[in-house]
């Protein structure tokens, strides 16, 4: 048996996993929409793009495409979003290892709408 301490609700299974998990993921979401400037835009941004991309786009392919593509920075922004929260929670100080973590979170970020960008490039312009 391990000696590393687990959270007490990992034993949790079934239906009340699923009702926790689900309670979690919401207050996650109103946190981050809460308390992220960056999650705001970027969930606005998505409110107009989807709706736009369900119009655009001519099959089921090129609409999951676009879509998955703006969903994709959501997520991503999320996960930076916990990174920054995480490496806060541990010290405000100064850290090269701190800054380390919060620049790669963000550069992921940019890859990601560098990513949507370029599928809607191809999508919606090149066809």
């Amino acid at each position: 048996m391990s000696n590393v301490m687990e959270s007490p609700f990992k034993g949790e299974s079934g239906v009340r996993r699923l009702v926790n998990a689900t309670r979690n993921s919401v207050a996650g979401l109103s946190e981050a929409i809460r308390h992220e400037g960056a999650f705001r835009m970027e969930l606005v941004c998505a409110a107009i793009a989807i709706p736009v991309a369900l119009w655009l786009a001519g099959t089921a392919v090129e609409r999951a495409l676009l879509v998955g593509s703006v969903l994709l920075v959501l997520v991503v922004e999320l996960v930076n979003s916990a990174i920054e929260a995480a490496v806060d929670r541990i010290s405000l100080e100064n850290h090269h290892l701190a800054k380390r973590a919060k620049d790669i979170g963000s550069a992921a970020v940019m890859m990601s709408i560098a990513n949507a960008a370029v599928v809607w490039l191809l999508v919606v312009i090149v066809r």
